[in-house]
């Protein structure tokens, strides 16, 4: 709940107007670093915040920006005064003059209209304290310039008053971002890729065609640090067998031994499925009524074999022997299959083979489901091989899945129709 007192926070007093000063100051009044922008950024941030303690911190600098607000509008209103009456003095910013009334709006000193696109937002707590922080430092630069061109006395008190606010609210947000314990490079959940963090990449040249001289300090030396010369010439050093190589490898994925593990016992399940379809497959076949359903069961038969040997293919890539681990889902859905295949022998070609068609589609999505989880664990895992063996299989449980739905069709139509007079 907010509730205006109508009284500034810094009492703001003018003493010699001075209409292109005005406009400066409205920088600070609706401009990418001003106080608008802050107050919106921290009031936003804080009401995304799920800390209670910083989340109080945000809320209340972010008012108190709201008040700074204020003051410098009623600064850049006094300065800009004389625009509603002196017609020279109009003419330094005909759009205040004529549009406003040569009053404040929602504009930079150029006259471009404030947006929301100053804002920075991400919904991470350190880091959005960090983009504080440098928000500050900015605003503190641009009230620091606006009192190097200040004539008045009194405006220069109100912005040295604002400027020194600045400085707090820095020290409040990194005092806020230390407590959170978090190391000032430890940015998100993901880690960064080793040994290509620590690379300098010296991508500008000095003297000569390649760059003589260069120039090193903490940032690009000592026993953190691998230099790397000229990155765009890598390719002809490289050839020379001179520099460093970039380790251009992505990052290892946190717990990647454990997903790898995941992924070997799904391909074992996988494998036991696909070895149970083997023998349930011929039987369906010989059970189908229609000569469609029959080809199709007899061309799945032979993907069913290929697949099989993509699995194995998979595991031996993994370093993994390629035996299998029950499946018993799949267990059940052959099961299940048999007793459709013996209920069918009493029953109509069209709706034995309909019924046929249910199970063996069950059979499909169970197998969807399955090669897709091991397809992404693979692209995970950065094993493009695997995940490119995986992916047709897929392909081909996904089209057969498609082509049983379509030969079901006409056998429904067929099991509606009324049975023909003899």
């Amino acid at each position: 709940m907010y509730h205006h007192v109508k009284k500034l926070m810094y009492t703001v007093r003018v003493d010699e107007p001075d209409p292109k000063f005005g406009n400066m100051l409205l920088e600070q009044f609706g401009g990418a670093n001003g106080e608008l922008a802050a107050a919106m950024q921290y009031s936003i941030q804080g009401m995304n915040c799920e800390d209670p303690g910083r989340k109080d911190l945000l809320m209340d600098i972010g008012t108190e920006e709201l008040s700074h607000l204020e003051i410098v509008g009623t600064l850049a209103r006094l300065h800009l005064k004389p625009l509603k009456s002196v017609r020279e003095e109009a003419e330094v910013d005909p759009l205040i003059a004529i549009a406003g009334g040569g009053g404040i709006n929602l504009f930079n000193s150029m006259g471009n209209p404030w947006t929301a696109d100053y804002l920075k937002i991400t919904g991470e707590l350190d880091v959005d304290l960090r983009s504080n922080i440098a928000a500050e430092a900015r605003a503190k630069i641009v009230y620091e310039r606006l009192i190097d061109f200040c004539r008045d006395p009194g405006t220069k008190d109100a912005l040295q008053f604002l400027m020194t606010r600045e400085i707090t609210h820095m020290r409040a947000f990194s005092l806020a971002l230390e407590t959170m314990g978090k190391p000032p490079l430890s940015v998100g959940a993901i880690a960064p890729t080793p040994k290509l963090v620590n690379q300098y990449f010296n991508d500008s040249t000095g003297e000569g065609d390649h760059g003589e001289v260069d120039a090193r300090g903490a940032w690009n030396e000592g026993e953190q640090w691998e230099f790397v010369e000229a990155p765009a010439f890598q390719g002809m050093k490289r050839s020379k067998g001179g520099g460093a190589a970039i380790h251009a490898q992505s990052a290892p994925l946190e717990g990647s031994q454990a997903i790898q593990e995941v992924l070997i016992d799904q391909l074992r399940d996988l494998l036991h499925a696909e070895k149970q379809l083997l023998k349930a497959l011929p039987k369906m076949e010989k059970a189908a009524r229609s000569r469609q359903l029959q080809t199709l069961l007899q061309t799945h038969l032979h993907e069913t074999e290929v697949q099989v040997e993509r699995l194995i293919e998979c595991l031996k890539i993994l370093g993994a022997p390629a035996r299998v681990k029950p499946c018993k889902g799949m267990a059940g859905l052959v099961e299940e299959g048999e007793e459709v295949m013996s209920e069918g022998k009493k029953k109509d070609d069209a709706s034995a083979d309909i019924a046929l068609i249910g199970a063996a589609l069950r059979v499909e999505h169970y197998e969807i489901a399955a090669y897709t989880t091991v397809r992404n664990l693979a692209l995970q895992l950065s094993q493009p091989q695997i995940a490119q063996l995986l992916t047709l299989s897929l392909g081909e449980e996904q089209n057969a899945g498609q082509l049983l739905d379509q030969v079901s069709q006409p056998l429904m139509s067929v099991a509606r129709m009324p049975l023909a007079v003899a």
